[in-house]
């Protein structure tokens, strides 16, 4: 649904350049929510407004459904007329809300079919039902200044998808929120994404939204994409900044001639007493350095930070036994394999 190719843009300013995105590939597919994560200045905000073209790239291309908006990027009425018109169909959402204080809550969400040239009665009657979709009925009313922050981020939902676009785009939209306002409003993008069949692309820093709603994430750092996959995939590779980011552990080991495990349990394997059978099976003490538990996508997910007596050479058949369960084994310190971008 969303590809970009070697996407780059630099910033001019006072004599200097800035490389924001610095060759992007990035393949969002049909239907999912696709997360991407990183620092601020690692090029998130850039890459998605380049995707609507809100920022023109410098180089490369971004196609959206199949659509190459950059070549529509040109000069010209035609040109113009045809981007906007594939604009249309890609909702945005912001952090900020960019709500019109001036405009009710109906009338803002109206605001993008009424540029459309959509008769009164049919914007009236479309924004009733999406802020019905939204859980506002009742406010339409309304105006900004009368809502909660997770209220005026419903209404700019709904306006982003007045007109029924194929791709939701949200900017950074529930960190201004608190803690329960953000969950309700990664929930309702979530139901949205299953009810219309939306493709979401969201960025973010907080990896809690990761892996409350995502399917698959990309961390960028320093303008580029260093590490991509579905979520699945991410914390099933060994090494992977993502998946230790996702449940960091921490821990470090207590002495010479230790060797410390990163294991990950998935589904079935989360319940099991994987730990307490591998001491038993070969009579070791294991040091349990940390650990973390939560769920991802509807599955239960883990990772524990062991530390077992001997070096590795020491532990190869205790880590093979880990491995011949199912668990994903990661032998801290040893060189990591990274998911690239685009990988199976």
């Amino acid at each position: 649904m969303i590809t970009t190719s070697g996407l780059t843009k630099v910033y001019r300013a006072r004599g200097r350049e800035v490389t924001a995105l610095d060759g992007v590939d990035l393949h969002v597919r049909e239907g999912e929510v696709y997360g991407v994560i990183g620092q601020s200045g690692a090029g998130k905000s850039s890459l998605i407004r380049c995707v609507n073209l809100l920022e023109r790239p410098t180089s490369g291309t971004v196609t959206v459904a199949g659509q190459d908006l950059t070549a529509l990027a040109g000069r010209g009425p035609r040109a113009g007329k045809e981007l906007r018109r594939a604009r249309s169909r890609i909702g945005m959402v912001f952090q900020h809300f960019n709500l019109l204080s001036s405009r009710t809550v109906q009338d803002n969400v109206e605001l993008p079919l009424e540029i459309l040239g959509v008769s009164g009665r049919e914007r009236s009657r479309k924004a009733l039902e999406l802020l019905d979709l939204v859980g506002l009925a009742d406010k339409a009313k309304v105006y900004p200044a009368q809502l909660s922050g997770g209220q005026k981020q419903r209404v700019g939902i709904a306006r982003a998808l007045a007109g029924d676009p194929k791709v939701l785009l949200s900017d950074e939209a529930t960190s201004a929120l608190d803690p329960e306002t953000t969950r309700s409003i990664l929930q309702l993008l979530r139901d949205l994404n299953r009810q219309l069949g939306l493709t979401v692309l969201l960025i973010t820093h907080e990896m809690d939204v990761v892996k409350s709603v995502c399917d698959s994430a990309a961390l960028m750092e320093r303008g580029r994409i260093v590490e991509s996959g579905t979520v699945s995939e991410l914390l099933a590779t060994p090494g992977s900044k993502l998946a230790g980011a996702l449940f960091p552990v921490g821990g470090e080991a207590t002495g010479e001639d230790r060797t410390v495990v990163d294991v990950t349990f998935h589904g079935e394997s989360a319940t099991q007493p994987v730990i307490s059978q591998l001491s038993r099976t070969y009579n070791v003490d294991i040091s349990i350095l940390g650990a973390a538990i939560d769920t991802v996508g509807g599955l239960q997910v883990g990772r524990m930070r062991i530390e077992l007596p001997g070096r590795y050479e020491d532990n190869v058949v205790p880590i093979g036994f880990l491995r011949e369960q199912g668990l994903q084994i990661d032998v801290v310190g040893q060189e990591p394999v990274l998911v690239k971008e685009g990988a199976k």
